[in-house]
């Protein structure tokens, strides 16, 4: 579904990426994890336009995505929840949700679709008339969410979304990503927290400052000593 080959990206004469290799296959969970400044979400914004690369291919479904406009990758079923969220605070929860169907002129599979986002978060029902940058950080996410799922993407990255998250908080998160990946979208994920996004992933990457040095199941990377040694600790919580 979607590929990267060899992509380098500088800032300056620095290389945020050094010839990074993915795959994503269609209807999997595939995760990159790593530590701040590995490069992850500079790979995440290259593949939706944000960054130039310096060199390497990027292909969505077959076609070229370096090519492609960011304004037009949501109508191709390419979607980012970028990190930090990047709700629109002064407007209301539903504004926030209706503005991810922008580009969307099915008036009434729209409504179906807001109340599903209602369903998997109904917190956002509640609120669906107050400011969004009132909510906690917590339904932020959940927003944040929600609007990207607005688009009908067939493919959902995510980046770092249980960044500053309380843990009771991160886990109502992935069991959602889980409820999403069932419905039938395929997942690339980005996250810190290796534990639980190797838990939840059929692959997995692990990116050290700008390169892959590590790839395998979900399952295999957990077991994985070093890995084990260098994200996970001593703790493992359950999704």
């Amino acid at each position: 579904m979607l590929k990267v080959e060899d992509l380098v990206v500088a800032y300056g004469g620095i290389e945020a990426l050094k010839g990074v290799n993915i795959k994503v296959e269609e209807g999997k969970i595939i995760t990159i994890v790593g530590a701040n400044g590995a490069g992850k979400s500079t790979l995440l914004r290259t593949i939706v336009g944000l960054e130039k690369p310096k060199g390497g291919k990027i292909s969505y479904e077959g076609n070229d995505l370096l090519k492609e406009k960011t304004r037009n990758l949501a109508q191709k079923g390419l979607t980012l929840v970028p990190e930090g969220r990047r709700i629109f605070p002064n407007l209301s929860v539903l504004e926030n949700i209706k503005l991810g169907a922008y580009y969307r002129k099915d008036k009434k599979a729209i409504e179906e679709d807001i109340k599903w986002v209602y369903s998997l978060f109904p917190r956002l029902e509640e609120r669906k008339w107050q400011q969004a940058g009132t909510l906690s950080g917590g339904e932020q996410q959940m927003l944040a969410i929600g609007r990207a799922l607005m688009s009908k993407p067939k493919l959902l990255m995510m980046d770092e979304p249980s960044l500053g998250l309380a843990p009771i908080v991160v886990q109502d998160i992935f069991n959602i990503m889980k409820e999403i990946h069932k419905q039938g979208v395929t997942i690339l994920l980005v996250e810190q927290n290796a534990n639980l996004a190797l838990k939840i992933a059929d692959y997995g990457y692990v990116m050290e400052t700008g390169i892959i040095t590590m790839q395998g199941t979900g399952k295999e990377l957990l077991l994985n000593e070093e890995i084990k040694k260098a994200y996970l600790g001593e703790t493992v919580s359950a999704v």
